[in-house]
């Protein structure tokens, strides 16, 4: 009938089905270090490890969410480009969506998933710019042709069918065969965990999760969470 909604259509559900390929070794909290940074940059390591038994794609590919000033969550894929002693950081144009949120809003949340492994990790926590020094250092390593886009592309406006490569013209033109300077409205951002949280996958969704909560003087509390 027009105008009413339809039966959802259902997945295909073997009666057998067979049981997800969930191997990840168990966690344990004497296993689990203080830190949730270094704890994160040891699994980071793993999954990084190019000769490890499973290797995953991308590892450094992270989910972000932000939310607008009325209240509505946008998410996307960006990839994380270092983790400091105080947080995970990306790069991005300062104009774009996600960063307008950010400035008005400095709430956001972060998820790596490494199917791989059957590991995952959940971070909740504030964003703020990071030093112009690292933005800089970072932009100064970047290829040539990443440089010259941060200056074409006015991220998240509408654009015409040819207005970015006439705009990446542009800048080739006017930088020549010179250094191509950071442009103020590119940049970092530090995301500041408040609460990170390491999942690791079993069969029956017997998984492991251990919650990392900061506490007033800066230490984190663990717990674990039922799956």
């Amino acid at each position: 009938m027009s105008g009413m909604p339809g039966k959802p259509r259902a997945l295909p559900h073997p009666k057998n089905p067979p049981p997800p390929p969930y191997t990840s070794p168990h966690l344990l909290r004497d296993s689990l270090h203080s830190s949730p940074l270094i704890q994160f940059n040891k699994w980071l390591a793993e999954a990084s490890d190019p000769n490890a038994p499973t290797p995953v794609r991308e590892p450094e590919a992270m989910a972000i969410s932000t939310v607008s000033p009325s209240g509505v969550p946008s998410s996307r894929f960006v990839l994380l480009r270092g983790v400091d002693d105080r947080g995970f950081v990306f790069f991005t144009n300062y104009t774009s969506r996600k960063s307008r949120e950010l400035a008005e809003n400095p709430n956001i949340a972060i998820v790596f998933y490494w199917k791989e492994v059957a590991r995952q990790v959940r971070v909740i926590g504030r964003a703020e710019k990071v030093e112009k020094e690292i933005s800089d250092e970072y932009f100064g390593g970047r290829p040539r042709g990443s440089q010259i886009g941060a200056w074409a592309s006015e991220q998240s406006s509408v654009i015409g069918e040819k207005t970015l490569k006439e705009r990446v013209e542009e800048y080739e033109g006017k930088f020549g065969e010179g250094d191509v300077q950071r442009p103020e409205h590119w940049g970092g951002w530090r995301v500041i965990p408040n609460e990170v949280e390491f999942w690791a996958g079993h069969t029956s969704r017997l998984h492991d999760r251990f919650r990392y909560l900061v506490q007033p003087d800066g230490s984190w509390k663990v717990d674990r969470l039922a799956p």
